[in-house]
């Protein structure tokens, strides 16, 4: 019980976080749990993906900088982030209660944390307590960073129809390129310089985070001062 707590905990932790974070208009709850549960079913995408990789010879560490990239960013990066796009994109992004910028952040965030939490609560049943914990303060928040870059991207296209295509495309680029990188450098051994390199990568990766959720909050703020949310009701 107390290893499942420990897997859960940290996805609903910042979930948790970020609702309370989205003051001007609120999203249902139903619909954030729904996109939540969405984001732990999406799971199945990547593990098939990954599946076919390792069946093809496409693994974690190949014994060459080339092969472990491909796999880092070509499956592992590019199939989970793929995944939590299709359901950002085709189930929460034409929703009513989408309507303003931030919203891409929550939703997004909602459906990286259903999927890493899944994700989580299979490593800590295999692994156990120090894996919970290690994961709590490295992947979680990880998969956190990759979605709210997302979700930053997605919220600028929701207002920006212009540039709709564009902006989603960059934003799921991103996360496959912050995801791949994150992974890449774990994959590639186990020492300190590369464990080093892979926390770089989410401190940057975390610092952009939060320049867009500034930004993001600023624009909604903005239109919350404006009555935009009062015109539209």
């Amino acid at each position: 019980m107390m290893l499942l707590a420990l897997a859960i905990a940290p996805g609903f932790a910042i979930s948790l976080f970020i609702y309370a974070m989205d003051k001007y208009d609120r999203e249902p709850i139903g619909l954030l749990l729904k996109c939540f549960l969405l984001g732990m079913v999406c799971v199945v995408l990547p593990l098939v993906i990954q599946a076919l990789g390792l069946q093809i010879g496409l693994r974690e560490n190949t014994g060459t900088f080339l092969g472990t990239a491909v796999f880092a960013y070509g499956v592992v990066g590019l199939s989970e982030e793929l995944a939590k796009f299709l359901v950002l994109r085709f189930y929460a992004y034409p929703k009513k209660a989408f309507n303003e910028p931030l919203d891409g952040i929550v939703y997004s965030v909602m459906i990286g944390m259903g999927f890493a939490t899944l994700e989580n609560i299979a490593y800590v049943a295999q692994f156990g307590f120090r894996t919970g914990v290690a994961r709590m303060f490295l992947s979680v928040p990880a998969h956190a960073t990759f979605a709210v870059l997302m979700g930053y991207y997605a919220g600028l296209a929701k207002f920006i129809p212009q540039k709709t295509d564009a902006l989603l495309l960059r934003g799921l680029l991103i996360a496959v390129f912050f995801h791949g990188s994150f992974d890449f450098f774990l994959f590639l051994g186990n020492n300190i310089f590369l464990l080093g390199a892979s926390l770089i990568t989410l401190y940057i990766a975390g610092k952009l985070s939060l320049k867009a959720i500034r930004k993001n909050k600023a624009h909604s703020k903005e239109l919350y001062e404006q009555r935009y949310f009062e015109e539209e009701g």
